[in-house]
């Protein structure tokens, strides 16, 4: 009976991967519940005990010892506790065996139906446990089955769960491959414990890097910061704490055989390891590597950078669809803005030209001051206000009418009518005033036509030549 109890004890713990004294507490609780329904009632506060030398079962009733019983199912008087045990006292809590001789059909079943769920529960739990302790690891798992929401991943003694959220979008799985996994989290279900998993997180590029380099694991080299774009490129700062230990060259390795290890891992996606510095201006300067920096400009207030590049490793510092800025902003945790040095040369070209015209504008006022012989000079040359004229009468307009029959017209020259205009002695004379009127040059027109037409009536007309007092006699003969 000590033997093959063991013996199944064994198998069954090796089987769900638990503890023995896990299983035999499983089984014991099932026992429990089969005795209840068999030969006790609900209200008895029962236990059973496994001898795990020989397998006995035996079954004890729970009660308090009380001076005056009032529940004799949970109490038991002081006089009647010490006949099981003579140091009984009042309070205490004794057992009392009560085994009963054979356990029925009924309760057979459900003490196997209870030991089954008491050993998932302690499955469930002792996984929980595991797997809780391994948040932020790395593990290695088998892809089950795929699915359009998730993909399901072996884990051995668990399934994980491959959420769309963190596949990398690039790389195509398939049942039966191997990946290496982040765990990001562990969730307690109804189910039991669900672990979600990554292939996305910057941290797996971490946990890579202290897999393949033991001077990373080992803490002689440190990664200080990671950026990642998942299945495109990543960039890697790592730094020595060590003096003469090249942080770079121990990530690579020789030939770059340890650097690879990680890419073939990662299915391809380009990782840039540059060393770490305290400068600012040198870290974010090595971060935009492989791009050169001419300058670094820092404004530690807005915390950002400006950094200047040759023309000709512009599109490089930038990268694709700028990417490479992008990676450089979030390893050093600065705001870059990145510009060429021509554009440089004409950003200061510009800032020069802009002071000098604001000191010209400030100097206007010094100068009013200065010389307000010239500020009168300029009001003189301003032209003058339009002068309203006076309405002309009849009377007037014939008299000027004469004045011009009589061609005795004044000539005003420019400078004496802008004089007079100016004194006010004169008055604005127009081509109107001067001139005869228009019926007065009809009138003399339609007369002189009149004279011409006499005339020609006078005259005798001329007789036109024949055309034979044109010819010669010899043409006539």
């Amino acid at each position: 009976m000590k033997t093959e109890f063991m013996v199944a004890l064994t198998q069954l713990a090796a089987e769900k991967h638990l503890p023995k004294e896990v299983v035999l507490s499983a089984i014991e609780s099932a026992l429990v519940s089969a005795y209840r329904k068999e030969a006790f009632t609900l209200n008895h506060d029962i236990v059973a005990k496994i001898n795990p030398s020989n397998g006995e079962v035996k079954v004890f009733i729970r009660k308090t010892v009380v001076e005056s019983v009032d529940d004799p199912i949970r109490e038991i008087a002081i006089a009647d506790a010490q006949k099981y045990d003579r140091n009984a006292q009042i309070g205490e809590v004794i057992n009392i065996e009560s085994t009963p001789p054979n356990a029925g059909r009924i309760a057979a079943q459900t003490a196997r139906q209870v030991i089954l769920q008491r050993l998932h529960e302690a499955e469930h739990h002792a996984i929980f446990e595991e797997f809780t302790n391994k948040e932020d690891e790395i593990v290695t798992g088998t892809v089950q089955r795929v699915t359009p929401e998730q993909i399901y991943i072996d884990l051995g003694k668990t399934e994980a769960v491959l959420p769309s959220n963190e596949q990398v979008h690039n790389e195509r799985y398939r049942s039966g491959q191997r990946l290496k996994l982040y765990i990001l989290e562990v969730v307690r279900t109804t189910r039991g414990p669900q672990i979600v998993v990554s292939r996305a997180h910057r941290n797996l590029l971490r946990r890579l890097f202290e897999l393949e380099v033991p001077e990373i694991y080992g803490g002689i080299v440190q990664l200080k910061s990671v950026a990642r774009e998942a299945g495109h490129r990543s960039k890697v700062a790592v730094a020595a704490k060590q003096e003469g230990v090249d942080p770079v060259g121990c990530c690579v390795g020789l030939r770059g055989i340890r650097i690879q290890n990680i890419v073939n891992e990662l299915n391809g996606e380009k990782i840039d390891v540059i060393a770490w510095s305290d400068d600012p201006a040198v870290f974010i300067a090595n971060a935009l590597s492989p791009a050169q920096v001419s300058s670094v400009t820092l404004n530690e207030a807005e915390k950002t950078a400006l950094v200047t590049v040759p023309d000709k490793q512009l599109s490089l510092a930038i990268g694709k669809e700028g990417q490479n800025a992008r990676l450089a902003a979030k390893l050093t945790s600065w705001r870059i803005d990145i510009r060429s040095v021509s554009a440089a040369a004409e950003a200061e070209k510009a800032k020069r030209v802009k002071p000098s015209a604001v000191v010209v504008e400030e100097a206007a006022p010094e100068a009013e001051e200065q010389a307000p012989e010239l500020v009168a000079v300029g009001e003189a040359l301003m032209p003058e206000p339009t002068v309203e004229l006076e309405p002309i009468t009849e009377e007037e307009e014939l008299e000027e009418v004469g004045a011009a029959a009589t061609d005795e017209l004044e000539l005003v020259l420019a400078s004496e009518a802008t004089t007079a205009q100016t004194a006010g002695s004169a008055q604005i004379r127009f081509a109107e005033d001067i001139l005869p009127g228009r019926a007065a040059k009809a009138k003399d027109k339609k007369s002189a036509r009149e004279a011409e037409v006499k005339v020609a009536k006078g005259k005798p007309k001329k007789a036109r030549p024949r055309r034979e007092e044109y010819l010669d006699e010899d043409e006539l003969v």
